[in-house]
């Protein structure tokens, strides 16, 4: 065999061999990429870990719990204002009350004065009395107290105190015939009953 054939033998053979080498060269470069690109993923596209996750989430709740927290000290300094407040309108209004009411009863303390002035002249000082218990009715009144009806009513148990009863034929049974003391309510509660005489009627046999 020649040098030329040899030579040519010798082509032909690389020739051959070079698409496989290619092919080779080609998957190595590209696995090269490939490497590159995964080595090079954005940190934005990185997926976090779990501890990421649980520190996430527990500062979520810290600030969830704080924000809670603050809310709840203001409701209760508010509440405790609100107490404060009532408390003393609650004051300013009793301190008011109690000034009328003292205020309406001096009127009578001068009529009690004049009556005693009067004690030499009988009509006068009855006269007097008279006044004195108007005036301290009125300031009563003023104040929500009002007298219960009894004489010539119906006995009713929640108005009233039976303390005798009178045999009568000529009067409805239970009616009330004679008031031995005046009952009162306050601020339309009863504070104290009319004690009272009722009638009943004679037993027949």
């Amino acid at each position: 065999m020649t040098k030329q054939e040899k030579q040519g033998n010798a082509q032909k053979h690389d020739e051959q061999k070079e698409p496989h080498q290619q092919k080779t060269d080609f998957n190595l470069k590209e696995n090269q990429q490939q490497q590159h690109k995964q080595q090079t993923i954005p940190a934005d596209n990185a997926q976090p870990g779990p501890h990421a996750i649980y520190k996430t989430q527990l500062d979520e709740c810290t600030k969830h719990r704080d924000e809670t927290t603050a809310l709840l000290q203001r409701l209760q300094a508010d509440f405790e204002n609100y107490k404060k407040r009532c408390h003393k309108d609650y004051e300013t209004i009793t301190k008011n009350a109690n000034k009328q009411l003292v205020a309406n009863l001096l009127p009578i303390l001068d009529s009690f004065q004049l009556a005693l002035k009067s004690t030499t002249n009988q009509e006068n000082f009855i006269k007097g009395i008279e006044l004195i218990y108007s005036q301290f009715y009125s300031a009563l009144e003023a104040q929500g107290v009002r007298k219960i009806e009894a004489l010539g009513k119906k006995f009713d148990p929640y108005k009233h105190e039976v303390i005798d009863k009178i045999i009568s034929n000529e009067h409805e049974e239970g009616l009330i015939l004679a008031e031995i003391k005046k009952g009162y309510t306050y601020q339309n509660k009863i504070i104290r009953p009319s004690m009272v005489k009722i009638a009943i009627q004679e037993e027949r046999k």
